[in-house]
C-alpha cells in the first residue's frame, strides 16, 4: 500500500505546486491590467489566455462576481485557490500518511 501512499502525496506535491503557480499568473494578470497594457504584447496575451477562461466561468457563474464597474472575479478566483490548497492538498496527504 506504500506505493499508493507514494503517488497520493506525489500528487499533493504536484497539484499544490500547480496551484500555487495559477495564483502568482493570477496576481501577475491583475496587478498589468492596472496599468492598460498593450493588447497585442505576447505576455498580456499568454496571461489572459490562461486567466480570462475562468474568470469568465466565475463572472457568468456567481452573481456577486462583478458589482458595478468593480471586477471580483480574480478575488473569487484566488480565494477557491486557497479553499482547494487547505482543504484538498491538506486531505491528500492525510491519505497518503495513511496508505503507507
Amino acid at each position: 500500500m506504500f506505493v499508493l501512499g507514494n503517488l497520493f502525496q506525489a500528487l499533493a506535491i504536484t497539484l499544490g505546486q500547480v496551484l500555487k503557480l495559477y495564483s502568482i499568473v493570477i496576481l501577475i494578470s491583475v496587478l498589468i491590467s492596472w496599468v492598460s497594457p498593450d493588447p497585442f504584447n505576447p505576455i498580456v496575451r499568454i496571461l489572459r489566455a490562461v486567466t480570462e477562461p475562468l474568470f469568465g466561468w466565475v463572472r457568468r457563474h456567481v452573481p456577486f462576481a462583478t458589482i458595478g464597474m468593480l471586477d471580483l472575479s480574480a478575488v473569487i478566483v484566488l480565494l477557491l485557490i486557497s479553499f482547494l490548497q487547505t482543504f484538498l492538498i491538506s486531505s491528500l496527504y492525510d491519505l497518503a500518511r495513511l496508505l503507507r
